[in-house]
């Protein structure tokens, strides 16, 4: 009997603990396009994206023409010894390639890294700020959820999450 009790007592205890809980949800793409500092962040990784294949497409034309050449010179019958030289000036360019190619990956990594970390700060403060405030104790992200029922304070963390891009553009040197 006092196992049944305490059992009981465990399932109502538990249940309104459950009951305490509050929850929320927040739908994050919504608050980051609505980021100017985001938008600004998108322009800037695209553009260095653009120069970085434009830079690539020169090097493989430059790769192209040095091809070209070799397979002339095979035509006409140069040299073992000249065909052997351009065949080198060709492998170094093709490791130069290779090389630019993974520092200009590396740099868009570490570029993307750069802008998306306060993004994203931001958007996780704006979020714990308006939590605070309505006293919730978890805040999902919609596009990870199945379903959501609980309240949706996407447009109370947007007031936010702007309040805070307009500190950190003051706060820019």
């Amino acid at each position: 009997m006092k196992k049944l009790f305490f059992i009981l007592m465990l399932v109502i205890g538990a249940s309104s603990v459950n009951a305490q809980t509050k929850i929320a949800h927040v739908n994050s793409q919504q608050l980051l396009d609505t980021m100017p500092s985001r938008k600004q962040a998108i322009k800037e990784i695209q553009a260095f994206q653009k120069e970085g294949m434009a830079e690539l497409d020169e090097l493989e034309n430059q790769l192209r023409k040095l091809y070209q050449e070799y397979e002339t010179a095979q035509k006409n019958g140069e040299s073992p010894l000249m065909l052997e030289m351009k065949a080198k000036k060709i492998q170094a360019k093709e490791q130069a390639y290779q090389e630019r190619q993974s520092t200009l990956e590396q740099d868009l990594q570490i570029l993307q890294q750069r802008y998306n970390d306060p993004i994203l700060r931001r958007v996780q403060e704006a979020v714990k700020i308006v939590s605070d405030r309505k006293k919730l104790n978890y805040v999902f992200d919609l596009s990870s959820t199945l379903y959501a029922s609980g309240d949706d304070i996407t447009s109370e963390v947007m007031v936010e999450l702007l309040r805070l891009e307009k500190e950190a553009e003051v706060k820019k040197p």
